[in-house]
């Protein structure tokens, strides 16, 4: 689990740069592009060739198309469809996908991981919610396709790694993970982009830092975390981020946050997240 803490808090950091440096400055799908191929140019150096065969660089590159690629184009989509508020409550659903993903993936139910996923939605719920426009569901529908692109990404990770030889550097191998989302990312762009570039050392800056390391590592250290975990803690730790986001925004930022609202939906995910590892941890690998 410290992987997943670790990368939650790197996490929390870049909604902030992003929502002050990034969105409505420069063009989303650049971004993206941009955040993907600096990732993919960390990981290169590190690929190995004599680790892979041609079915598991399949395999990395579709999770890496779908966990990274498809998911920005439906999360990006969804701010054309809902306000901000609306996507941030809708995303809460990610913990629900994980569960049943990797349960269907395995050819069973695990009633105690969905209780612990429900409790981080239950959680993140109490944090995010508010009043809601009429005219949401296709809103909704698109962001549910965004979690569920970023539920099947990590969750087919996890189990393409459990399936492959227990000594296989993950590292050596990771790079292919990118290659697979920067034809998606790529693609996008080139449709949907915009010449709306970064204008500012700043924004440059922000951008090297979220591909490089929130991107770059980010995703690495997450998908490598989730291998360590059972499915219940993965789903639990896939809404962790909305409370550690609030704290990080309002201690720099000075941002408004309800705090009885964080501190108690705070407390709901702390608890589903012990049950998780308290009773279920049994089943880790299973």
């Amino acid at each position: 689990m410290p992987y997943l803490m670790g990368v939650t808090l790197l996490w929390a950091f870049s909604f902030s740069l992003i929502g002050v440096y990034l969105a409505g400055q420069v063009d989303s799908y650049f971004s993206v592009l941009t955040r993907i191929g600096l990732a993919t140019l960390v990981f290169l150096p590190f690929l190995r060739t004599r680790n892979l065969h041609p079915a598991l660089a399949a395999k990395l590159m579709l999770v890496g198309a779908l966990q990274l690629g498809l998911m920005y184009i439906f999360y990006y989509k969804s701010f054309l469809l809902l306000s901000v508020p609306e996507v941030l409550i809708f995303t809460i659903f990610t913990p629900v996908y994980v569960t049943l993903v990797y349960d269907l993936l395995n050819k069973r139910f695990s009633p105690g991981f969905l209780l612990a996923a429900m409790g981080a939605v239950l959680g993140a719920a109490i944090i995010r919610w508010d009043s809601l426009s009429e005219n949401y569901v296709l809103g909704f529908l698109v962001v549910q396709g965004a979690n569920l692109c970023f539920a099947l990404g990590q969750v087919g990770y996890k189990v393409i790694m459990e399936r492959e030889k227990k000594d296989l550097p993950q590292h050596t191998v990771f790079a292919l993970f990118y290659v697979g989302a920067l034809i998606i990312g790529s693609l996008a762009y080139l449709i949907w982009g915009s010449d709306k570039l970064p204008s500012t050392p700043i924004q440059w800056g922000v951008l090297v830092w979220l591909g490089a390391v929130a991107s770059g590592a980010g995703y690495f250290l997450w998908n490598k975390g989730a291998t360590l975990v059972n499915a219940g803690t993965l789903a639990v730790m896939n809404n962790a981020l909305i409370p550690a986001g609030l704290i990080v925004n309002l201690l720099i930022w000075n941002r408004d946050a309800d705090l009885p609202r964080l501190l108690g939906g705070s407390i709901v995910m702390f608890v589903a997240l012990m049950l998780s590892e308290r009773f279920f941890s049994h089943r880790r690998f299973a």
